[in-house]
């Protein structure tokens, strides 16, 4: 059986993904406003993620950063997002692929977007999946939730000398259990 050439399930992810890509373009270009501010977890063991070896051995197979007052150099393509944050009082480059993030959000407008990635997650990077209704089926290969953003996660207690506003975050507390 020749495969599905009407993958909406795909394109339904690039689109979203796309606005991904447009909300961080706008924020490299201008800043972000007001109360603005990206939640964005990614995998960390994705093709094409560079982050210091420390961070991956912390956060073994998903990460969260905060882009809001403290992050540097932003930029972003239709591929990779690129940020320096500090950690401990280093500054340090990131390297994402678009195709890694799993999460984001902006909780000053209460968005956000979430991508389920199953075991079927191949197909968006080449390989094809049965169908797109299996795909659907067995948690899809994205999801738009609704998100609470009321309430900030949890963060664990600051580190002596330790800015708040640098810390790394569980978006757990965002996420419909």
């Amino acid at each position: 059986m020749q495969p599905d050439p009407y993958r909406y399930d795909l394109w339904i992810e690039d689109a979203l993904r796309a606005v991904v890509v447009r909300a961080l373009d706008q924020a490299a270009r201008t800043g972000l406003p007001g109360e603005h501010h990206f939640y964005i977890t990614f995998r960390t063991h994705a093709d094409g993620v560079r982050i210091p070896a420390y961070l991956k051995a912390v956060h073994k197979d998903e990460m969260t950063i905060v882009l809001q007052h403290q992050f540097w150099d932003l930029s972003v393509d239709d591929e990779t997002l690129g940020v320096t944050l500090s950690f401990k009082g280093r500054n340090e480059r990131l390297v994402i692929p678009i195709a890694a993030i799993t999460a984001f959000a902006d909780p000053s407008v209460s968005f956000g977007l979430q991508f389920n990635l199953s075991d079927a997650a191949g197909a968006v990077q080449g390989e094809a999946a049965a169908t797109p209704a299996e795909s659907a089926a067995a948690d899809g290969l994205w999801a738009v939730e609704d998100v609470d953003l009321d309430s900030p996660p949890a963060g664990q207690p600051a580190e002596d000398g330790e800015d708040e506003s640098a810390k790394v975050v569980a978006l757990d507390a965002f996420r419909k259990k």
